[in-house]
């Protein structure tokens, strides 16, 4: 029994010896992490796979096939430039790991970074030259190319090698539909079914082209096929929902977005596709309410909250916005879409300055990111830059072409500076962007109408109004387009259509107000506005036009200024009111009454460069240089580049006999915002004379009287006398005299007159 005893006991030992020496086998070790990654891999969670793959290379750093599969985790993730350095490093360990070589190559491809992609596909056509996913990899990179006969053929010739993969035939439709060959994918479509039932991506697309053709009730068939196939994935939901739109079924899709709801209580994506059907039909209310909703219910989805705080921006509930916001950087300081949200918030608030500096903090940490550089754009505009406003635009357009925000804002600047050609072709992208909707073809009629090309304006305007009958956007451009052509009663009948869609459309009382003034019916233009008023009650802006009729047009200051007045008190941002007012209040010699009120504006709302600059002007008025010069400074220190600023700022300089180079660089920046200003050439070319510069003064005071010319704008004896002292300077009495005589003719009282005849007597002796 003894023996027996001791027989039994050496095993057990032995056994849990060798158990020990296994479980400090880092061999065995890095090959359990790698088995635990994998089967996480299978099931979808690439976070916890990352962490054993990670784990294993700790072990190993060499361990070829965990940098392998780490890296295809990393493109689950979409950790691109993580997944591009274990793609790397795998092939310097496994050369002739030809599928890493492929992942590689279509990383690179996806990247743009095309070069690098041809030298692996090289590669692999070379080496691996009888596998489908080599020739695959070959067309996908033709394809990026532009170079779709070729990619087809690549495409072929790996189905003939693989013709059971129903991935291939997909990208074959595709690459038949770019190659303008759609009748031979639609076959394409089908096969990859044929061969995968369940292959989604191939039912969503063949979905989408039976739509394209209008072929909706073969597309509703695919889209309900998804749907059974996999009654988790709210995808073929939200394309049946965006096929009852382009039917024009809106109440069907609304109510198939509201039941489809609830059957993804815990699905972000399926419980946020009606809020998202509500954000992009426009109507942002009931989006608003929805998240609202959908942020009581779910607090802890940060996409959820995101959403919301970029509704309640967008309506302008600014204060919640930004409590929001702030919880998101709190526990986050880094988050660039929080970060974009807190800039649109700076902005929103008058704070320019603040909002390009925390934009710039994103461009810098993310510059591929297109949204970032728009509002970047935006807050540069409001700054009064609008050469960076323009750069930061086309950067967001050459990121992301798509982004239709961007070309809108291309587009809208081209209106502003006059440039019709520019505004054309950016109106024209945006129509390629969103064919339905009738921003595009209304922004493009306008650069017709603008340069008299009345057949094309009215094919747009047309179009426009086909697309979205229920919008105000083509009948104001109807509207423009008949006062244009002299057809007043047509453009009044046009602006009404557009009121009657839109009743707090400014642009659409506007054109109502000038069809009546043009026929000298002041009475009837009042009258709209106040039956216009009586419909949006809360519209500033419609105060706005209503003050000013009554003041230019109706001579009636008090009623004027009442109007003016309510429209402040309903917003008090709007600077258009304000500078109307303070010119009333000044022209009736209230100047002091017309500074009280901007001081009293800017002590509820300091953070207004605009207000800062009227103070300005009317402390010139009052010869209070001093004064002027403090507001123009503070003018700037919220809008650094606003042009306004700078060059009232630059001419208090020269009255002061201040600096004269501080002076230059205000009146240059002045000029790159304002550069078809007569007022800020005048301003330059003094700063020239100043300087001894007389021949550059010249050149840009004889601008400024062109400019004055061309923008219809009457004489400033100013300029004249300029002119005519930098033409002395220069020996050309003749041409001295001229500008002269022609100060006193302009203005027998000119301030400087008896300077101006003793130059004259001196130039006559």
């Amino acid at each position: 029994m003894k023996i027996c005893f001791v027989r039994r006991v050496v095993p057990l030992a032995l056994i849990a010896s060798l158990l020990v020496a296994c479980s400090r086998d880092p061999n065995v070790r890095k090959q359990k992490y790698f088995q635990s990654g994998q089967s996480y891999f299978e099931k979808g969670k690439y976070r916890e796979a990352a962490i054993e793959f990670i784990n294993a290379l700790k072990i190993d750093p060499d361990y070829a096939d965990a940098h392998y599969q780490l890296a295809r985790t990393y493109i689950k993730t979409q950790q691109w430039p993580r997944a591009y350095q274990e793609f790397t490093r795998t092939i310097e360990l496994q050369p002739e790991n030809y599928p890493a070589h492929a992942d590689l190559a279509k990383l690179l491809i996806a990247g743009g970074n095309l070069r690098r992609a041809k030298d692996e596909t090289d590669l692999l056509l070379a080496k691996w030259p009888n596998h489908s996913k080599s020739h695959f990899m070959a067309a996908n990179l033709l394809a990026a190319q532009a170079n779709f006969p070729a990619a087809i053929e690549e495409v072929q010739k790996a189905i003939a090698l693989d013709p059971n993969d129903w991935d291939l035939y997909l990208n074959l439709a595709l690459m038949e539909m770019k190659n303008n060959q759609s009748d031979l994918s639609e076959a394409n479509f089908k096969k990859a079914i044929g061969l995968n039932p369940n292959a989604m991506d191939a039912r969503l697309m063949l979905a989408s082209y039976y739509q394209s053709r209008g072929r909706f009730v073969e597309s509703e068939q695919q889209l309900q096929s998804a749907i059974q196939s996999d009654r988790k994935n709210p995808e073929p939901r939200a394309g049946l929902a965006r096929l009852y739109l382009a039917e024009g079924k809106k109440a069907e899709a609304e109510e198939f977005l509201q039941n489809a709801k609830h059957d993804f209580p815990d699905n972000s994506v399926g419980y946020r596709m009606l809020g998202d059907y509500y954000f992009v039909t426009g109507d942002l209310d009931k989006a608003l309410a929805e998240y609202g909703s959908l942020y009581k219910e779910h607090p802890k989805d940060l996409q959820v909250k995101k959403n919301y705080i970029e509704l309640l921006i967008l309506k302008s509930h600014v204060a919640e916005a930004r409590v929001l916001d702030e919880e998101i950087l709190k526990s986050s300081p880094n988050d660039n879409e929080a970060l974009i949200y807190r800039g649109q918030l700076q902005l929103r608030s008058g704070d320019a300055g603040g909002a390009a500096s925390t934009l710039q903090t994103v461009t810098k940490n993310d510059p591929n990111n297109a949204v970032a550089h728009y509002h970047l754009g935006a807050a540069f505009q409001e700054s009064g830059n609008l050469e960076r406003a323009e750069s930061e635009w086309r950067e967001a357009v050459r990121l992301r072409p798509e982004l239709f925000e961007a070309q809108r804002a291309l587009a809208l600047l081209a209106m502003r500076k006059g440039d019709n050609a520019t505004l054309e072709q950016c109106a024209a992208q945006m129509i390629n962007l969103q064919p339905a909707s009738p921003e595009g073809y209304a922004l493009r009629a306008v650069s017709y109408i603008n340069r008299n090309r009345f057949t094309e304006a009215e094919e747009d305007v047309s179009k426009s109004i086909e697309v979205a009958p229920q919008s105000a956007f083509g009948y104001v451009q109807l509207g423009n387009l008949k006062f244009a052509q002299k057809q007043n009663k047509a453009a009044a009948t046009a602006f009404q259509q557009a009121l009657d869609r839109n009743d707090s459309s400014s642009d659409a009382l506007r054109g109502l107000m000038n069809t009546y003034i043009a026929q000298n019916q002041v009475d009837q233009a009042i009258t709209s506005a106040n039956a216009q008023i009586s419909k949006s009650p809360g519209n500033s802006r419609f105060y706005d036009l209503l003050g000013t009729v009554l003041y230019r047009n109706k001579k009636d200051v008090k009623a004027a200024e009442a109007a003016l007045n309510k429209a402040l008190e309903l917003d008090a941002y709007n600077s258009d009111a304000m500078v109307k007012l303070g010119e009333i209040q000044a022209a009736s010699g209230e100047t002091d009454q017309a500074i009280a009120m901007y001081q009293k504006s800017l002590k509820e709302h300091p953070r207004q460069a605009g207000v800062y600059v009227l103070l300005g002007q009317l402390y010139e008025s009052k010869s209070q240089w001093k004064k002027a010069e403090d507001a123009y400074q503070n003018a700037l220190a919220i809008k650094p580049e606003d042009p306004v600023a700078s060059n009232n700022l630059a001419n208090v300089i020269l009255h002061e006999g201040g600096n004269f180079d501080v002076a230059l660089s205000l009146a240059q920046t002045a000029r790159r915002g304002l550069p078809d200003s007569a007022d800020v050439a005048d301003t330059l070319g003094w700063i020239y004379y100043q300087k001894g510069a007389y021949r550059s003064a010249i050149s840009l005071l004889q601008e400024a009287l062109s400019l004055r010319l061309k923008n219809k704008l009457p004489e400033n004896a100013d300029v004249h006398y300029h002119l005519g002292l930098a033409y002395e300077k220069t020996d050309q009495p003749q041409l001295a005299r001229q500008q002269l005589q022609q100060v006193l003719k302009i203005n027998p009282n000119y301030s400087d007159a008896a300077e101006v005849k003793k130059q004259l007597a001196r130039l006559n002796s």
